[in-house]
């Protein structure tokens, strides 16, 4: 048997499909089509090209096939963020909005699943349930709980905050059978716990369509924290046991010993390495010699020529992040119009085309946003793209749930929430801008 042989041609990546077409096309035969033989690499890894071989040599961030305390790793365990295959359903701006939908898909559910049980189980169970979004939405998970006999006991401690997508906080009806996938959230996160306690460094899973982005966060992260067709792997600083109880730092004692060692430091402390790799995953030099690794596997970190100056930079940039709702409100102007009420009501914010003005509402625009703050960016949008984005009144077609952002309460917390993230982005291009060298190679020109 003859071994075979691989040959692959490549066009460009950001070409739509017509593009695509017209080119072939143009080629007319497979003969005149510019192949290139390719072969694997010891991870069989058959597109190479862009791969630095050095990145191997540096500590993973995380093994999977050892997902403990006792990796050869930095962290243990790490988890995919939380796959609601219901965003509309279990997610919401406001509990009390959250609460009824819930109550609702809850009492669907249970009047469901007595009714199949009550059944001769003739019909195939897709034909049997109710299929209507307005009322209920399945998910394969929900059908094999329904099977099993699974009651739901909705209760308003499975509220919890969630960071739904960079610097939006919702409300998120937590638990197995709310959610089509869970991960390892509860054993991070678990549903007793202070929220406040846990940290976790969440990044881009290999293989998303987006650039590579890191977040920490200290709410229940969401499976696709910068949008579709990206996952998120959720790295956090302390574990537990599903009741909150048997905290464990997730840092492991392999990792310390390494960091010890290598820079001769007995002082360096778990969370010291968390905050340093927290930094390096910002680094501009990294990011770029190792973009191609990055859609290939989970991070590895390098041995910067410093460890100190990364691992406080790493934990300012942690607790900006985290704390984003307490930092100072950057001095925009407020232009209001006078021929109109005090209004704080959002219902779709609107950029102006060259960025400096964003028109609030129709009573507010807000003027002197700076160009750098467009800068800091995570995935495809900055993070006041997102916020832009994300605070608005929607109504999900399907289902008719309707998420108002806007608060009762305190009126005036989008506003504020809009300046505070320019001041996080602000600072966040400082710090990273202003990180060492790492000492990696230098990328060719």
């Amino acid at each position: 048997m003859r071994k075979a042989k691989i040959y692959y041609a490549r066009m460009d990546e950001f070409w739509r499909k017509e593009e695509k077409l017209r080119h072939l096309e143009k080629l007319e035969h497979i003969g005149n089509v510019d192949w290139q033989e390719i072969t694997p690499d010891e991870k069989h890894t058959w597109l190479t090209e862009g791969l630095e071989s050095e990145f191997d040599d540096f500590i993973i961030i995380g093994n999977r096939e050892q997902k403990n305390n006792n990796s050869s790793s930095i962290f243990g365990l790490f988890s995919n963020g939380n796959d609601s295959g219901r965003d509309d359903w279990v997610y919401n701006f406001c509990q009390k909005e959250l609460e009824i939908n819930m109550r609702k898909f809850s009492e669907v559910y249970n009047s469901e699943l007595d009714r199949w049980h009550r059944s001769d189980k003739s019909i195939n169970l897709d034909d049997f349930l109710i299929n209507d979004e307005k009322f209920i939405k399945w998910t394969r998970n929900s059908k094999r709980d329904l099977k099993i006999g699974r009651h739901i006991n909705f209760s308003s401690k499975n509220i919890r905050n969630a960071i739904y997508r960079p610097f939006i906080s919702k409300k998120l009806c937590a638990g197995k059978i709310f959610n089509k996938e869970v991960a390892l959230i509860p054993k991070i996160l678990p549903l007793i716990l202070d929220e406040t306690e846990n940290w976790l460094i969440c990044l881009t899973d290999f293989g998303s369509e987006k650039p590579f982005m890191t977040l920490t966060v200290n709410a229940i992260p969401d499976l696709h924290l910068v949008g579709a067709g990206c996952g998120t792997q959720c790295f956090p600083f302390y574990t537990y046991d599903e009741d909150g109880t048997n905290r464990i730092e997730n840092i492991t004692d392999w990792s310390l010993e390494q960091f010890q060692t290598h820079y001769q430091d007995p002082t360096i402390t778990k969370w010291d390495i968390f905050h340093y790799t927290y930094a390096v995953l910002h680094h501009p030099h990294y990011r770029t010699r190792y973009a191609a690794n990055l859609k290939r596997e989970l991070p590895r970190i390098p041995f910067a020529p410093t460890f100190r100056p990364f691992a406080t930079a790493g934990k300012r940039l942690a607790e900006i992040h985290i704390h984003y709702e307490q930092q100072p409100e950057y001095p925009l102007k407020q232009q209001e119009n006078k021929d109109l009420p005090i209004d704080w009501r959002v219902e779709k914010m609107r950029l102006s085309k060259d960025k400096t003005q964003l028109k609030y509402n129709d009573f507010l625009t807000l003027t002197g946003i700076p160009p750098e703050a467009f800068d800091y960016r995570l995935g495809n949008r900055s993070a006041l793209h997102w916020v832009i984005d994300q605070y608005q009144i929607s109504t999900d077609k399907r289902s008719g749930i309707t998420n108002d952002p806007n608060r009762l309460d305190d009126e005036e917390y989008i506003v504020r929430l809009i300046k505070q993230v320019i001041t996080v982005s602000l600072e966040t291009v400082q710090i990273v801008n202003d990180l060492p060298d790492l000492g990696l190679p230098k990328d060719e020109e």
